[in-house]
């Protein structure tokens, strides 16, 4: 009778969500973006230092535009060479290029690195997100990609106040040799990942394809929507604050990320137990109400409650969006979800900038952070038309 109640079944015990394998794809992800954040806000210093201030934002600019573009085109390359050599690919491209920069200040060096530090990010993030979702179980694919969603989140937030740090200590060079250095060591653990050659399936179910299909550009449209919000907030909530206290915006952007990366987890559990699709409507909700509240720039306290009410729901749409477009493809589709995904955030995050910007002069913050509160409407008006795929 006691074995019997000890025992757990086979059938009945859930698969192992943390392998030998995982284990080792932590360390590129921590490597990537350690390469992409520790630099990220050094470079324009270093264009700045070079004698160029218009070139300190095209070096973002052209940064971010490589990376969208390449998301675009990676399924095609991994078809071709498969998971693991797309990742090594792009961990080279990623870490190698900004060595250049400690020889030379010059303004084309300076874009030309940065359009392939962004291809190469491209590359890992597409191909590395797909490897990952390979290795994490279906039935534990929520609470996986939250686990993963904190490796990658923990160094991003550190790295980039870390670089620009750094660079007034010790100078830009010493970073870019650390960007290279840590980027360029995770090429060791590539080996060790699981070996997916040249899939049918994903040349099948490219990108185009991907578009073409409503089961996936349903939840990339509504993440959409709160990338868009995210980047009205990380480029405009400073801004708005400048004539008040000085931490509130700091850390009000602190509370955002935090509870974004925290509330992932929750999530992920949830979707794993529910379904992801439940939690859309919640999430979508949450940051509509926490860019209204951060509309009341004379209060402290709801910026910052905004931003948490905000980063929690974009932590539950981050995760529920992902795990959503992961189980609607067959094996071999994951780089196309990741390719569309990751795009869905950069365009996403690139236009909220974008229109708010053009915004922000005629009608002032707090009526664009409600406008862009308004971007929830929308959203929930595709959400009506998602249905549980068979």
């Amino acid at each position: 009778m006691t074995s019997a109640v000890l025992t757990q079944s086979p059938a009945t015990a859930r698969p192992r969500l943390v392998s030998r394998a995982l284990l080792l794809r932590f360390v590129s992800i921590v490597g990537s973006s350690i390469g992409f954040f520790l630099p990220l806000s050094v470079v324009p210093i270093f264009a700045k230092q070079a004698g160029s201030d218009s070139g300190a934002g095209f070096a973002t600019v052209a940064l971010l535009l490589a990376t969208v573009a390449a998301e675009l085109v990676t399924p095609r390359l991994i078809a071709r060479i498969g998971y693991r050599w797309a990742l090594t690919v792009g961990l080279f491209l990623l870490g190698a290029p900004i060595l250049v920069l400690t020889a030379t200040n010059s303004m084309t060096a300076i874009v030309v690195v940065n359009i392939v530090r962004g291809t190469g990010f491209a590359i890992v993030a597409v191909a590395g997100g797909a490897v990952t979702a390979t290795l994490i179980p279906a039935e534990r694919r929520g609470e996986g990609l939250a686990i993963v969603g904190l490796v990658s989140g923990v160094p991003s937030l550190l790295a980039l106040p870390a670089g620009v740090w750094a660079a007034q200590r010790w100078g830009c060079e010493p970073v870019f040799v650390v960007t290279a250095a840590a980027t360029l060591l995770a090429l060791l653990s590539v080996p060790g990942l699981p070996r997916r050659d040249r899939t049918r399936t994903e040349s099948q179910h490219g990108v185009l394809a991907g578009l073409r299909n409503s089961a996936l550009t349903r939840p990339a449209l509504i993440f959409t929507a709160a990338t868009a919000a995210a980047g009205v907030v990380v480029t405009f909530l400073p801004l708005a604050m400048l004539n008040g206290p000085a931490w509130v915006a700091t850390t009000a952007l602190l509370v955002q990320s935090t509870a974004a990366t925290a509330v992932r987890w929750f999530a992920g559990k949830l979707g794993d137990r529910h379904g992801a699709l439940r939690l859309l409507a919640p999430g979508l909700l949450l940051t509509a109400l926490g860019m209204a509240s951060m509309a009341a720039l004379d209060s402290p306290a709801a910026v910052i409650g905004g931003a948490a009410l905000f980063g929690a729901g974009f932590g539950v749409l981050q995760n529920a969006t992902l795990c959503l477009m992961y189980a609607r493809v067959p094996a071999g589709g994951e780089g196309t979800v990741s390719a569309i995904w990751n795009a869905a955030y950069d365009l996403g995050m690139a236009a909220g900038a974008l229109g708010a910007g053009l915004a922000v002069g005629a009608i002032g913050y707090p009526a664009t952070f409600l406008l862009t509160a308004a971007l929830a409407v929308p959203a929930f008006a595709v959400l009506r038309r998602e249905r549980n795929p068979r």
